[in-house]
């Protein structure tokens, strides 16, 4: 009996194992009947036709450069009041470009130029001074000859003479400054613009549609804030540039400033001395 009974046990756990096996062959293949017909569906298939287009869009914003995305920004903004933008950001980098090759060239060596003028009036030759101050160039030299020129008057008529061209000077280092900084007022004032205006069109075609809903709306939004981002950007390179060339016009004032004293103590030791 305890045979029998073994050899049932045996032949039980047999058939039990082989219907496991068969069980387990059959979901892997459902499995991969799943997964191939998976492989077989496309992209299309598995994706709408909207979120399709939006993927397609967002791949080929990826591809572009950075000059394609500016210009097609700008064209979004509406190339009528983009372009009021663009001029305003040519006008303004002329004019700084402009001052800052002017500044550059009139920058010299001041302490050099005054070692030079002090050895000719130490040999009393005050002409030969005069012409070394007329060959360089630059604010510091024209005020030293404003002051050589007056070699032969008082100290008080040199000193006033030398401050009243000073003057000039500083005007001729600050000419077309005033017109970069109303540039750098212009480019927001013409983003808001741009702002006022995108506003005025989106109000337009929902009183034409006669419905309020984002597609109706976010053409003239969008004119709104990209013309005014780009306004704002503007005022922003110019000030750097304005910055820049408002700090070469201090540099070369307190050179004019360091000269003149310079000068007037190698006059005052020269007339001293006789």
């Amino acid at each position: 009996m305890t045979v029998v009974a073994l050899t049932c046990m045996l032949v039980f756990g047999q058939t039990m194992q082989a219907q496991g096996t068969q069980h387990a062959d059959t979901l892997k293949a459902m499995n991969a009947i799943q997964v191939d017909s998976a492989a077989d569906l496309s992209v299309e298939d598995m994706v709408g036709d909207e979120e399709m287009a939006e993927l397609q869009a967002m791949a080929d914003a990826e591809g572009l450069g950075f000059h394609d995305q500016l210009k097609n920004k700008f064209v979004e903004g509406d190339p009528k009041y983009m372009s009021l933008v663009a001029f305003v950001l040519v006008l303004g980098l002329a004019l700084c470009i402009e001052r800052i090759i002017y500044l550059t060239l009139s920058e010299i060596n001041t302490k050099k130029l005054l070692t030079d003028i002090e050895k000719k009036v130490e040999a009393d030759d005050v002409e030969g001074a005069k012409a070394i101050c007329r060959d360089t160039r630059g604010p510091v030299a024209s005020v030293c000859y404003q002051g050589l020129f007056h070699f032969d008057e008082s100290a008080e008529d040199i000193e006033r003479s030398i401050i009243s061209y000073g003057s000039v000077q500083t005007a001729r280092l600050e000419r077309g400054t005033s017109w970069i900084k109303l540039c750098i007022a212009i480019a927001p004032s013409l983003g808001f613009l741009g702002t006022v205006i995108g506003m005025v069109m989106a109000f337009d075609q929902i009183q034409a549609e006669g419905d309020i809903s984002p597609t109706i709306v976010a053409e003239g939004m969008k004119v709104a804030l990209i013309t005014t981002i780009f306004g704002i950007v503007v005022a922003l390179i110019l000030q750097v540039f304005y910055n820049f060339v408002n700090s070469r016009i201090d540099r070369l004032t307190i050179q004019m400033e360091e000269g003149a004293i310079s000068l007037m103590d190698i006059i005052a030791k020269r007339k001293m001395k006789k």
